[in-house]
């Protein structure tokens, strides 16, 4: 099957599942939101709840303080219009005893919306407030940091037009979710100080089915977008990345005897600039770590400049050569398309522009590589590709000549 129509099929259901959620008509109307001078969580918590409020505006201007958690799970037809600001306030003592946890990579949560049918736009900002954040975990590295927006247990959510700034880490998490569409948003999490914006990803997708990523630009210091375990069907489109560790499946594998599944995913139309990776799949192997399936990977018209590893396969991620060869990944890859993929690389890595570097005992297998055309600085000559363990097909194949086989 050609990669057009492979694209057209996943995109027209995936098109289908991410219209905007349609509200229900009800005898309800419009709830403002106005700040206290004090905590406002109390009273966005109650205008959400109340079945009377069909949409709780926050006009232009007002900026609420958000000082306590909010869990805003179990929602319907909910619409909340966000013209002006979310702020949450650094205590970080507090949010440190009373955050929201997740046991999966150790995260903590602000913000918890989930639900039916719900809407988050209005061109207004969420701010987490992150140097304070930033600063701390430069000091103290064990330091939990919550995210910005959790999309919790939710069906049916669109999130659009709006800005989030200064997220303390991540940026969005959506946690068993299904039919999510973020449309037109802008993310910077970038620090002031000498301390970096550490592990802000832009979006987190777990354990979620049917997201759609779109028409989005993102300033950061990690993965512009990760899949992380059992998600499934996930377009990705017309993203502008900066700053960050590249469009990421993975980390898989991390934790024995759990099964990890990435499954029909593309990734469209990305720029990608000054970044450490650009396209990129990550596998842990090794002793004690878990197993899983990567299949049906596409990344295709990918834009990018000065960054480090513009095509990557890591499927010995956090593994050393020698565990590698000894305990191979168990999360298995296949079908993978990297199509379309041209820029500059920034020569981090000298001349290579593309390495997949797969365990043995074939754990690669149905890996395409068409027209890269990516180049590294001028000083190293002529573009190089690399690759182990896995047997190459496609256009460029010829490009890699014979993989090493570190059986």
């Amino acid at each position: 099957m050609s990669t057009v129509l492979r694209i057209c099929l996943l995109l027209a259901g995936l098109c289908a599942a991410s219209a905007s959620p349609v509200l229900t008509a009800r005898a309800s109307g419009t709830c403002t939101l106005k700040a206290s001078g004090g905590d406002d969580a109390p009273a966005f918590l109650e205008s959400a709840a109340d079945p009377s409020c069909s949409t709780l505006s926050i006009p232009s201007g007002t900026t609420l303080s958000i000082q306590s958690k909010m869990n805003m799970t179990g929602l319907s037809n909910k619409h909340i219009s966000l013209e002006g600001t979310v702020k949450f306030n650094p205590d970080i003592d507090y949010w440190t005893d009373n955050a929201f946890t997740f046991s999966f990579q150790d995260q903590a949560a602000f913000w918890l919306l989930g639900g039916k049918n719900l809407v988050l736009d209005g061109g207004g900002t969420l701010d987490g407030s992150g140097q304070a954040w930033y600063d701390a975990f430069a000091k103290k590295s064990s330091t939990v940091r919550p995210i910005l927006l959790t999309i919790f247990q939710a069906t049916n959510v669109t999130v659009q037009n709006i800005k989030m700034l200064n997220g303390p880490e991540w940026i969005n998490f959506v946690n068993e979710g299904q039919d999510i569409t973020f449309r037109n948003i802008t993310i910077s999490a970038v620090s002031t100080s000498k301390n970096a914006a550490k592990n802000t990803d832009g979006w987190d997708i777990f354990r979620s089915d049917n997201v759609v990523i779109a028409d989005s630009t993102i300033n950061n210091g990690d993965d512009c977008v990760s899949f992380k375990p059992n998600s499934t069907n996930i377009l990705v489109s017309n993203l502008s990345c900066n700053g960050s560790h590249g469009i990421s499946v993975g980390s898989l594998g991390q934790y024995a005897g759990e099964y990890d599944i990435v499954q029909n995913v593309i990734a469209t139309n990305i720029r990608m600039s000054n970044a450490q990776n650009g396209a990129r799949i990550k596998a842990w192997a090794g002793k004690n770590v878990g197993s899983g399936i990567v299949k049906n990977i596409t990344f295709t018209g990918f834009v990018e400049t000065n960054v480090d590893n513009p095509v990557i396969i890591d499927q010995c991620y956090e593994t050393s050569d020698s565990d590698c060869t000894k305990y191979p990944s168990n999360t298995y890859i296949q079908d993978v398309w990297f199509d379309g993929i041209s820029g500059t690389s920034s020569g981090k890595e000298k001349a290579v522009v593309a390495s997949l570097s797969c365990s043995p005992d074939g754990r690669c297998s149905n890996v395409h590589v068409n027209d890269i055309t990516v180049v590294p600085p001028s000083k190293y000559g002529s573009p190089s590709f690399e690759c182990q363990n896995v047997d190459l097909s496609g256009n460029d194949a010829s490009n890699f000549g014979t993989c090493k086989n570190t059986d």
